[in-house]
C-alpha cells in the first residue's frame, strides 16, 4: 500500500530526512519510531502530500505524492500531532463539515457521522457537546473519526496519544487496534510502549536515517549484544570460582551476595551466547545446588537506546 524509495527532504544546511526507503503492506500496522527531531513528522507530512521530497519518490496505493496528490489525499486519513480541532464548533456540526469537504454525499453522511462516532467510541453525551467542551481523551477521538469518516485506506496517525492520561492511552490503543485490522496504519510516535503496544513491526529513524527495521524480536535480535545470566549456586565459594574461570565463551562474572554456601552471581556472556545451558551442566558435573538462574531479556528501550544513541 505505501511505497518509499530514497526519500530525501532538506530544510537549509539540514537534512531532515535522508535517503530512506520502507514499505508498508494492506492491513498491516506499522511504528515509525525515533527521538523528537529523528524526523518522523516530516515523512509523514511527505506522505500526506502536504510536502513535496527533495529527492526520491513515496507512492500510496499506486499512486505518486508528487503527480497524484489530489486523488491520495481521497484515500488517506491523516490525524497529526496537533489535533486540527474548531473548539467552538459542536462534534456533529464539524463532522458534518468534514464530511462535505470529503464529498461524501448528503444522503449518506448522518449515516457515516453516526458509524464513525460509534467506531471512536463517542456517545451521545459526547456528540451533544461543543469540541472545546471535551476532555483531550475524546478530542483525541473526534480527530480520529475525521480521519476515518471518508473510510480511507490507509490512516496515518503522528503521536496520536500525546498528552493522554494512562486511561485514555489504553483505549486510544485498543482503538488503533480495532481499526487496524482493516486499514493499513503508519503510528509515528516517540513513546515506546505505545509502538510496542500497538504494532507488529517497526522502524527506527535517527537523524533522518533508517537505523533498524523489524518486528520487536528482530529488533532485538539485531541489537543483541552480551547476554547477562543470573546465578545462585550452593557450593564451595572458591571451587565454584575456579569453574566459572574456566568456563568458555564468559566475558566476566561478579560475585554479588553471599551467605552462608550460597553465593549469587552476575555471568557475562560474550556476543550472542547463552550460557545457561553450560552453567547448569557444570553445577550437576560438580553436585552442586542451582537455587536460581535467569536470563536478562533485552527490551525494545534497549534496542531502541543503543540504535538511536551509538556513533555511525
Amino acid at each position: 500500500m505505501i511505497t518509499v524509495t530514497n526519500l530525501t527532504k532538506r530544510f537549509g544546511p539540514t537534512v531532515a530526512v535522508d535517503n530512506i526507503s520502507f514499505e508498508v503492506h494492506r492491513g498491516e500496522i506499522l511504528g515509525f519510531l525515533g527521538p523528537n527531531g529523528a524526523g518522523k513528522s516530516t515523512t509523514m507530512r511527505i506522505l500526506t502530500c502536504y510536502m513535496p521530497p527533495d529527492e526520491g519518490k513515496a507512492t500510496l496505493a499506486g499512486l505518486d505524492t508528487f503527480e497524484d496528490s489530489l486523488k491520495i489525499r481521497e484515500k488517506i486519513g491523516y490525524l497529526p500531532e496537533n489535533t486540527p480541532l474548531y473548539n467552538d464548533m459542536g462534534v456533529v456540526d464539524y463532522l458534518k463539515f468534514i464530511a462535505e469537504v470529503r464529498r461524501i454525499p448528503h444522503s449518506k453522511r448522518k449515516t457515516r457521522i453516526k458509524e464513525v462516532a460509534q467506531q471512536c467510541g463517542l456517545g451521545k453525551e459526547e456528540l451533544a457537546k461543543d469540541i472545546g467542551q471535551l476532555s483531550k481523551g475524546y478530542r483525541q477521538r473526534v480527530g480520529l473519526a475525521q480521519a476515518l469518516i471518508h473510510n480511507p485506506d490507509i490512516l496515518i496517525l503522528d503521536e496520536p496519544t500525546v498528552g493522554l492520561d494512562p486511561n485514555q492511552i489504553i483505549e486510544i490503543r485498543r482503538l488503533i487496534k480495532d481499526i487496524g485490522e482493516e486499514k493499513t496504519i503508519i503510528l509515528c510516535s516517540h513513546i515506546l510502549p505505545e509502538v510496542q503496544a500497538t504494532c507488529k513491526r517497526i522502524i527506527i529513524i535517527k537523524e533522518g536515517k533508517i537505523v533498524g527495521s523489524g518486528t520487536p524480536e528482530e529488533l532485538a535480535a539485531q541489537a543483541q549484544g552480551e547476554e547477562i545470566v543470573y546465578i545462585t549456586i550452593q557450593g564451595p565459594q572458591e571451587q565454584i570460582q575456579q569453574q566459572l574461570d574456566k568456563l568458555e565463551n564468559t566475558q566476566e562474572y561478579h560475585l554479588l551476595s553471599s551467605e552462608n554456601t550460597s553465593h549469587r552471581f552476575e555471568i557475562i556472556s560474550k556476543k550472542g551466547i547463552d550460557l545457561r545451558k553450560d552453567l547448569f551442566q557444570l553445577v550437576v558435573d560438580n553436585q552442586w545446588s542451582l537455587t536460581e538462574m535467569q536470563k536478562t531479556q533485552i527490551t525494545l528501550e534497549d534496542v531502541f537506546k543503543q540504535l538511536t544513541t551509538e556513533e555511525n
